[in-house]
């Protein structure tokens, strides 16, 4: 019973931040994955079932930025998409 109540826990997880991304699709999200490139700062592009496609701005690696990259929802660590309400993910690049 306990493994099915996690399973449902985490299914519902994962379609709340699917929804979530979708909804933001076009404002900019900082994002910590647990596998390199660790980290990322782009503009969310599109949301194709459970992978955030995003316009990289800047990475942990400068050679990776400017580029498109494919995330998985379930490799994302921590997330802040910026809105209208709270405070604007810095620029980086100087």
């Amino acid at each position: 019973m306990q493994k099915e109540r996690l399973k449902m826990i985490n299914e519902r997880r994962h379609e709340a931040v699917t929804k979530h991304f979708k909804k933001n699709v076009n404002r900019r999200v900082f994002i910590l994955t647990q596998a390199f490139p660790f980290m990322f700062i782009g503009k969310i592009k599109e949301v194709i079932e459970d992978i955030v496609v995003l316009d990289v701005e800047t990475t942990s690696v400068a050679e990776l930025e400017g580029k498109e990259w494919s995330v998985h929802i379930d490799s994302i660590s921590v997330f802040y998409i910026e809105t209208n309400i709270g405070p604007s993910i810095p620029e980086l690049k100087g």
